[in-house]
Parts: C-alpha cells; sequence; structure tokens
C-alpha cells in the first residue's frame, strides 16, 4: 500500500482546518475560495496544499517549528516537505531581518492578525526574496486555545 503524502495525514488535515477557519475568523473572508463549509477535510487539505500561493504555519514552542507549508511555499523556499517542515520558522528569514519579522509576529499574535506585512525572506539554498501584502493570523483550536500561527502571500519578487 502506498503511503500517505505528508501533508495530507490526519494530523495535517486536521491543521489544514484549523489554518483555514482561523483565517476566516481573523479576517472574515475564506483563504482559498474552495474552501466551503462541510466540505471533507482531505479535499480542503489538497485545495489548500494546491493553492498557488504560499501558506506556511509554525506552532507555540520557545522557538517555534515550521508545521506546515503548502506546494508554493516549498517551491518559493527551494525544499521539500522533509526539509522544511521541522525547521524553526526565523530560519525563513535572513538574520539581518529576523528582529523585524519577530516583532511583525508579536504584534499579530497581541491582535490576533495582520495584513499588508513585508519582509526579506531567504530561501534553503540562500536566495532572498521580498514578501509584500502578507497576512499573519493566530490558529485557534477546537478548545478555543491558540496554537501557532500562519502567514500567507501572493505579492514577492527576488532581491
Amino acid at each position: 500500500m502506498a503511503r500517505e503524502a505528508a501533508w495530507l495525514t490526519a494530523d495535517k488535515q486536521a491543521l489544514a482546518a484549523v489554518l483555514l477557519q482561523s483565517h476566516q475568523r481573523a479576517f472574515s473572508k475564506p483563504l482559498i475560495a474552495s474552501a466551503q463549509p462541510g466540505q471533507l477535510r482531505r479535499l480542503l487539505c489538497q485545495n489548500l496544499f494546491a493553492c498557488g500561493f504560499p501558506v506556511l504555519a509554525h506552532g507555540t514552542e520557545q522557538d517555534p517549528a515550521l508545521n506546515y507549508a503548502n506546494a508554493a511555499a516549498l517551491q518559493l523556499w527551494d525544499s521539500h516537505w522533509d526539509g522544511l517542515i521541522g525547521m524553526p520558522s526565523r530560519l525563513t528569514a535572513p538574520d539581518s531581518e529576523r528582529a523585524e519579522r519577530s516583532s511583525a509576529l508579536c504584534q499579530a499574535k497581541r491582535l490576533d492578525a495582520v495584513q499588508n506585512y513585508h519582509g526579506i525572506r531567504i530561501s534553503r539554498k540562500g536566495r532572498r526574496f521580498m514578501i509584500n501584502k502578507a497576512r499573519i493570523w493566530t490558529l485557534w483550536d477546537a478548545e478555543e486555545r491558540v496554537c501557532g500561527q500562519a502567514a500567507c502571500f501572493s505579492d514577492w519578487w527576488w532581491l
């Protein structure tokens, strides 16, 4: 029997549902147009993974590690699933940009969500790029506990 894709496991399907519900809560609009109430989690997870713009998430650890990256994020960061998932999310930004990134994440945590964030990021192969008009939001689990943060953007360019 073929092994399930890492991004399509039951726990990642549950995380995708949290990402989508939390985005709706934060911005009063769906993250992806295909997200409809009552839709099967597997289909939501597939649609989020293939949506065409980068979506990433990390947990609530002291040094949060990435726990989700869709296909567009994996491509932009020049990585595969196992190369990005589990990596400290601070490493998505160059050293010189980490304080500013941390400040934006703190603001998003305090406000539950921010829009129009911009900053420099770095791929796993060292390529730098600017992200623009990014959204960062708090992830809430079914018990209304904060379980991480997520970000998405569709506006970026190589530096």
